[in-house]
């Protein structure tokens, strides 16, 4: 069953134009702020490039890892549209998707990981990574890609179903879940991938870079209905695409604002650590005639050793400051 009831079944592929991916959306937010962050980088030092370092790799992952899927699409020999890095915002809720495929039979929602070190999948669905630092193995548990895909879907869901008339709403909602799937794909070639006690319905939805090709062709070939044409599926991404926001959230000005904080507090610092300089270096008045005070060493008694400023004008005038 079609999603809006507007298949023509007769004609069908009569006049199809692409037998390859057709990115209607190829540019990423990532790359924006990859640039932005290089451009603040040349400014810094310390701690808070230490910070702009590591937030600059996670960047760079992310966009390497978005890369090797575009490779994997654009060769894929299969006809698609494909939006990249999409935004989507509806009753309070936010979607930004790393890819979303439009084929002949179904509409891909893709999460992209790049990560460092190795995945496990355990029979609860959780999520643990392994990885080497510090000549240690640290393993630790990540939020849930899939997890993170199922509200992805849900936030499509309402979109894309309170656009439409009540009839074909009621038949979208029924079969969405049969048109609309979503993969998490592992970017990182050195990524181990160890899902033997995860459940098979989840077991299915986490593959490797090199996979998501055959992936999608054994997919769309095992269902036999619902062959959108090519204006169909075109229509679908465009959809979508219309309704693709720029994130609010800047991150950039975030790191911006925090640069601008750290200069100051480095200035405050040093206004500090001048102040203390001029004060040390500064003699005091004496108390008792108001003579620029010297340094001295105690010579004898209990404080043989110590330093104190004492009035130039000794014996005549005895005033004293400790230090």
């Amino acid at each position: 069953m079609s999603e809006c009831f507007e298949r023509k079944v007769t004609l069908l592929g009569l006049f199809d134009r692409i037998n390859n991916a057709v990115f209607l959306k190829e540019d990423s937010e990532a790359e924006k702020q990859l640039r932005a962050l290089q451009e603040l980088e040349a400014s810094l030092s310390g701690d808070v490039l230490r910070k702009f370092e590591q937030e600059i790799s996670k960047v760079e992952a992310g966009i390497v890892g978005e890369k090797q899927v575009h490779f994997e699409l654009e060769n894929s020999h299969i006809p698609m549209f494909v939006l990249h890095d999409l935004f989507l915002e509806y009753e309070g809720l936010t979607a930004q998707i790393d890819y979303m495929i439009f084929t002949r039979k179904n509409t891909y929602i893709i999460e992209c990981k790049n990560m460092y070190g190795d995945i496990e999948i355990n029979n609860a669905g959780n999520f643990i990574r392994t990885y080497q630092y510090g000549g240690r193995r640290i393993k630790e548990g990540i939020y849930s890609p899939i997890t993170q895909n199922q509200r992805h879907l849900a936030l499509i869901k309402s979109l894309r179903g309170d656009s439409m008339n009540v009839l074909k709403k009621v038949i979208f909602d029924k079969e969405f879940y049969n048109n609309y799937h979503g993969i998490v794909v592992l970017a990182n070639p050195k990524t181990v991938l160890s899902a033997r006690y995860a459940k098979r319905e989840i077991k299915e939805q986490v593959i490797r870079a090199d996979q998501l090709d055959d992936y999608i062709k054994d997919y769309d070939g095992a269902k036999s209905y619902n062959l959108y044409s090519e204006k169909e599926m075109e229509d679908r991404a465009e959809f979508f695409l219309k309704n693709h926001k720029n994130n609010p959230v800047d991150y950039v000005e975030r790191f911006r604002v925090m640069v601008e904080e750290s200069k100051k507090a480095a200035a405050s610092e040093s206004d500090k650590a001048s102040d203390t300089e001029k004060d040390a270096g500064t003699p005091p008045s004496c108390p008792m005639c108001g003579a620029q005070m010297v340094l001295r060493t105690a010579k004898r008694g209990s404080n043989t050793g110590n330093q104190f400023y004492g009035c130039p004008n000794y014996p005549r005038c005895k005033g004293i400051r400790s230090l």
